[in-house]
């Protein structure tokens, strides 16, 4: 089959692409690089002449005129360019609702266009979109990011990027999605949750982790124990880090001599990865039922992530007595408790590590997950 995969953020596609290409098909990514984390494809949309400083300026006067910074003007324009290209496609996947993040009006044109040059067409739940933030916004998740910006209006900004999923004009490219795709698909549970009643809903597919790219190693724990955190200051917030920050913090006065603590900012993906080869421990997210991209390549590795890990996630894969990641909550004390139980039996560590491994192989091989993925479309 001839397959075009939309956007990329997560590296989620790009895995996918080597599942599928492994099956034998034939696969193109268009997407951005997304910004410092670099990632690969083959035609690439992203803003790059006004980025340069000089556009600085009458960027901040565009956003006040129109809403928009005039780098999505350009990534609409880039992605329109491209379209001539990509022709006669057997599936088209979108990674969310607005896989291009460029003006409203223009980002539903492409679509469109992407979806009459394929024969079926399929969205991802993946990522803040419609649905999924509706469903946070409307308090009908146990917790979530919405939490904190309740507490305090004046973190508007930091939740700005998902509130605009709210606004009218992109309500209007979700409702014309779901009535013009063949299907949705959840990437995990924090998206299987809002979904559970849509007629669109056609499942989960766990991501797709390509293991055979990742160096993986036995943990040794006969000196410190390395605790990592890796921060995207755009999702500060999101993420929940001030209340890794702040367990840290404690961490260190109450481990000095047992503990190393690496906290990073903004890598890019290749330098991100080579930092937290060294830890055995990693800090991934505080609102979240299941597990990210981030916090699967780091199960993959042997890394005790510190992730979504709910009573759902539980539940679907069947995990009863082997821990493979350490369930989060918004909470410095669980989070402080959690850590020093770590730090004071190294063995825990091997063994959750193990655990991991395990169970990436198990449910998230990039190769098995891309057959799911044909099975879907296929079925559909």
């Amino acid at each position: 089959m001839k397959i075009l995969l939309i956007g990329e953020y997560s590296r989620l596609h790009n895995s996918l692409k080597e599942g599928l290409i492994q099956l034998g098909h034939q696969v193109i990514l268009v997407g951005t690089n997304d910004a410092f984390k670099k990632y690969p494809v083959d035609y690439n949309y992203e803003a790059l002449c006004t980025e340069r400083p000089l556009f600085k300026y009458p960027n901040k006067i565009f956003s006040k005129l129109f809403g928009y910074n005039i780098y999505s003007l350009e990534r609409g324009i880039r992605m329109l360019a491209i379209l001539p290209k990509l022709k006669n496609y057997d599936i088209v996947q979108f990674i969310n609702e607005t896989p291009v993040q460029t003006f409203a009006w223009l980002e539903k044109l492409i679509l469109k266009r992407l979806i009459t040059k394929s024969q079926k067409a399929f969205l991802l739940s993946c990522g803040a979109d419609y649905v999924s933030v509706k469903f946070a916004a409307e308090g009908k998740f146990r917790y979530s990011v919405f939490d904190l910006f309740a507490e305090d209006k004046n973190l508007k900004k930091h939740f700005s990027h998902s509130l605009r999923y709210l606004e009218p004009e992109l309500q209007k490219i979700s409702f014309f999605l779901y009535r013009n795709v063949t299907g949705v698909i959840a990437s995990d549970f924090d998206y299987v949750l809002p979904l559970e009643n849509n007629s669109k809903f056609l499942g989960l597919i766990p991501n797709p982790i390509n293991t055979d790219k990742l160096e993986i190693s036995d943990l040794t724990t006969t000196d410190k124990i390395v605790i990592f955190l890796g921060i995207n200051t755009n999702s500060r917030y999101r993420k929940g880090i001030p209340y890794f920050e702040k367990a840290l913090e404690i961490i260190q006065q109450k481990y000095p001599e047992k503990v190393e603590i690496i906290i990073t900012e903004d890598l890019p993906y290749s330098e991100y990865i080579n930092i937290y080869n060294r830890c055995h421990i990693l800090l991934d997210q505080i609102y979240a039922y299941d597990q990210g991209y981030n916090a699967l390549e780091a199960m993959a590795k042997g890394k005790v992530v510190f992730t979504g890990a709910e009573k759902e996630f539980l539940e679907y894969y069947g995990l009863k007595e082997d821990e493979v990641a350490i369930n989060t909550l918004p909470n410095v004390d669980y989070l402080v408790e959690k850590l020093s139980q770590l730090i004071q039996n190294p063995q825990k560590i091997k063994e959750i590590s193990e655990n991991a491994k395990a169970f990436i192989q198990r449910e998230h091989n990039y190769v098995k997950i891309a057959q799911k993925y044909l099975d879907t479309w296929n079925r559909h």
